[in-house]
C-alpha cells in the first residue's frame, strides 16, 4: 500500500527513494522494470480469473507499478489531488494519454478518493493479458471504428455508471501521443458533463518516461531522465453546448505540458 499518494494535495517521490541493485546491475536498461510490470500483470489476471480482483485489489497492483517506477530510477510528480477530493459526488476526469503508464497508475491514484472506472477501447478488454482485470472494473468499452455508436455507447453507459456513483476517467484523444495535440481531442467529454450535470477535472500528464516498444507498445524502453507529471486541474462545471469549458481544457493541458519541456 502506498497511502502517502493520496494522503494529500500533491506528492512528490522522494529523493532519498532506493535505486534497485539489479536495476543497476542491469546497465539502466528496460529489462528489470520491464520484469516488475510483467510480474504484477499476471498476478493480477490470475486473480481476476478467479473472481477475486476487486477495487482494492486495483488499487494495490497499480501501487506495485508506481512504486516499481521509484525503484527503477524514475521520479513521480502529483498535483492537484484536492481537486478530486472536494467534489461532491463523481467526476469526470478528461486526459491527454502519452504512454501505458497513466492507464497503470491512475486507480492508484484516483480509486482512494473516489470510485472510478475508465472509457477503454476495445482491444484492451480483448487483449489476453489484460482483458480479465479491465472487465473486472466495469469499464465502458469502445470500438474506436464507429463514432456515432461510441458516442451512444458513452452518453449511455457514461450517465449510468455516474448515476451510481462511479467516477470516469476519459482520453479523448483517439490513441497515445506523446506530442500533444489540441486538434485531436475531443469534446466527448464535455458532452457527456453537459448532459449529467457532472464536474470535471481536467488532468494533464507527462508520462513518456515509458516509451513504446517496436515487438509491444506496452513493454517499451524506460527514460530515467524524463519525470513522470500528472496535474489535476480545478473544476469545471459545463455550461450550454460546453465549447469555452473544452477550450479552456485544452488550454490547461498544454501549458502544463509546455511547463515540464
Amino acid at each position: 500500500m502506498r497511502p502517502e499518494i493520496t494522503a494529500s494535495n500533491e506528492y512528490h517521490t522522494p529523493q532519498n527513494t532506493p535505486h534497485l541493485l539489479l536495476d543497476r546491475l542491469t546497465f539502466n536498461s528496460r529489462f528489470l522494470f520491464t520484469g516488475l510490470f510483467l510480474r504484477t500483470v499476471f498476478k493480477s489476471r490470475s486473480i481476476a480469473q478467479k473472481g477475486f480482483y476487486d477495487a482494492q485489489k486495483w488499487v494495490d497492483s497499480s501501487h506495485e507499478i508506481f512504486t516499481d517506477v521509484e525503484r527503477c530510477g524514475g521520479t513521480i510528480h502529483i498535483t492537484g489531488l484536492d481537486n478530486i477530493r472536494n467534489c461532491e459526488g463523481p467526476v469526470i476526469i478528461l486526459s491527454n494519454h502519452m504512454s501505458t503508464l497513466e492507464t497503470m497508475i491512475f486507480p492508484g491514484v484516483i480509486q482512494p478518493i473516489k470510485q472510478v472506472t475508465f472509457v477503454v477501447k476495445e482491444e484492451l478488454v480483448k487483449h489476453w493479458a489484460f482483458k480479465d482485470v479491465m472487465l473486472s472494473r466495469n469499464p465502458i468499452v469502445l470500438s474506436r471504428s464507429n463514432p456515432r455508436e461510441d458516442f451512444r455507447i458513452v452518453m449511455e453507459q457514461g450517465a449510468e455508471r455516474l448515476k451510481e456513483g462511479v467516477s470516469i476517467v476519459i482520453f479523448p484523444q483517439s490513441t497515445r501521443r506523446v506530442i500533444f495535440n489540441p486538434a485531436e481531442f475531443n469534446s466527448l467529454g464535455t458532452k457527456l458533463a453537459a448532459k449529467t450535470g457532472v464536474t470535471v477535472i481536467p488532468t494533464a500528464i507527462k508520462t513518456d518516461f515509458w516509451g513504446f516498444g517496436k515487438s509491444s507498445k506496452y513493454l517499451g524502453p524506460i527514460h530515467r531522465d524524463r519525470p513522470v507529471h500528472i496535474a489535476f486541474g480545478e473544476p469545471l462545471t459545463i455550461h450550454g453546448s460546453g465549447k469555452e469549458e473544452h477550450q479552456k481544457i485544452v488550454e490547461y493541458i498544454a501549458a502544463k505540458i509546455k511547463s515540464w519541456q
